[in-house]
C-alpha cells in the first residue's frame, strides 16, 4: 500500500530582511599600502559594521614609509562617481580624505550641499610632501569649503595649528578649545585633535587626544610617548567616527569608542614592508592563539595619532 502523500504544506511569509547596515561615502585617494586612503576607509567602515561607498580622488604614489607623487582624476570623473551611487543608496556618513586638489575640493563640497543633514567628518593629513604651489591652494579650498560643511574635524595637533591658526606667535601652543574656535569660524562644529603634547613627568613624556567644541574641551584620552613609526592612524580614526556617527552614535561615545578601535588597530599593527608600522582593522578577527606570530615592534604598546607620513618617533600608548 503506498504510503498517504505528504500534506501540502502553508505557504509563509518570506523572512524580513535584516537592517542593512548604515552607508558611508568615504571621498579619498587610492592608497596601494593599503594603511590609509580608501584601501583603509573600507576596511575600517567595514569592521564597524557599516558599509563603505569609495569615491575615489587622487591616486597616491607611495610605500608605507613616504609619499612620492599622485595623479588628481578629472574632477568631473570625481563628481558623477559620487552622484551616480547617491541617485541609488541612501547615505548616512560622510568622510572627506585626501582629495588631490583645489578643483576637487569644489566638487566634493558641491556634492556635500545637497548633503547637509548628513554628518561629516573630514580628515586633514599631513601634506608636507606636497608642492607649495600645490599645498596652499588646496589648504585654502578645503578651508573655506569643506570646513563650513563639517561635523567633526579631525587631525594632529601640529597639522590642525598650522591650517587653523597659521599666525599663532604665542610661545605657548593652541589649546584644543582655540583650534575649535578657529574651525568654528568657518563653520565646523568640533575638532579632534590629536598628538597634544602634556608636561613630562619625569622621564615620561604624555600626549593628549582630544574633542572640543568651541565652548571647551569635551572628552579625551591620554597617551605616554614612545619611539614607533606608523601610517594610517588618522585616515582609521576618522573613518570610525564617521561609521558610528552614521549608525546613530551621540558624538562623545562615539569618539570614545573610535579611539578604543584605533588603539586595537595599532597594537594589533603590522609592518608589511620595510616602511611604518599599518594598522590591522580587524584584530577582533584574529583567532585565538595566533597573536604571537605578530610584529613584536607593533605590539608592545599602543600608538596614539600621527598623520605625517615623514615623521618620525610617533607616540604610542601605554596599556
Amino acid at each position: 500500500m503506498n504510503p498517504d502523500p505528504q500534506p501540502a504544506t502553508e505557504p509563509t511569509d518570506p523572512p524580513l530582511d535584516a537592517p542593512a547596515p548604515a552607508c558611508v561615502m568615504c571621498f579619498n585617494a587610492s592608497d596601494p599600502s593599503g594603511a590609509g586612503g580608501l584601501a583603509g576607509d573600507v576596511a575600517t567602515v567595514a569592521a564597524m559594521g557599516a558599509h563603505t561607498l569609495p569615491v575615489v580622488t587622487t591616486i597616491v604614489m607611495r610605500d608605507t614609509a613616504e609619499v612620492f607623487d599622485q595623479h588628481v582624476l578629472d574632477p568631473d570623473i570625481v563628481a558623477e562617481q559620487a552622484r551616480t551611487i547617491l541617485e541609488d543608496v541612501t547615505v548616512s556618513g560622510f568622510k572627506v580624505g585626501f582629495l588631490g586638489s583645489a578643483e576637487t575640493v569644489s566638487v566634493v563640497a558641491e556634492v556635500l550641499s545637497d548633503y547637509s543633514e548628513v554628518p561629516l567628518v573630514a580628515y586633514l593629513p599631513g601634506l608636507s610632501w606636497l608642492d607649495e604651489d600645490q599645498q596652499q591652494p588646496y589648504l585654502e579650498a578645503f578651508r573655506e569649503l569643506i570646513l563650513p560643511a563639517t561635523e567633526v574635524l579631525v587631525g594632529s595637533h601640529k597639522t590642525l595649528m598650522d591650517f587653523l591658526l597659521p599666525d599663532w606667535d604665542s610661545e605657548r601652543p593652541a589649546s584644543p578649545r582655540e583650534l575649535a574656535v578657529a574651525a568654528g569660524e568657518h563653520g565646523t562644529r568640533y575638532v579632534l585633535v590629536t598628538g597634544v603634547m602634556l608636561a613630562s613627568k619625569g622621564t615620561e613624556q604624555f600626549i593628549d587626544n582630544v574633542l572640543a567644541s568651541p565652548q571647551g574641551a569635551l572628552t579625551g584620552e591620554k597617551f605616554e610617548r614612545f619611539d614607533a613609526t606608523f601610517v594610517g592612524s588618522g585616515d582609521t580614526l576618522a573613518a570610525a567616527l564617521a561609521s558610528l556617527l552614521a549608525a546613530g552614535s551621540e558624538l562623545q561615545a562615539a569618539v570614545g569608542e573610535a579611539l578604543a578601535f584605533l588603539d586595537q588597530s595599532l597594537d594589533a599593527g603590522f609592518r608589511p614592508g620595510m616602511g611604518n608600522i599599518v594598522p590591522d582593522r580587524f584584530f577582533w578577527a584574529m583567532p585565538p592563539g595566533e597573536e604571537e606570530g605578530a610584529d613584536e615592534t607593533a605590539t608592545d604598546d599602543i600608538p596614539a595619532v600621527e598623520d605625517d607620513p615623514k615623521s618620525k618617533g610617533a607616540p604610542r600608548r601605554v596599556h
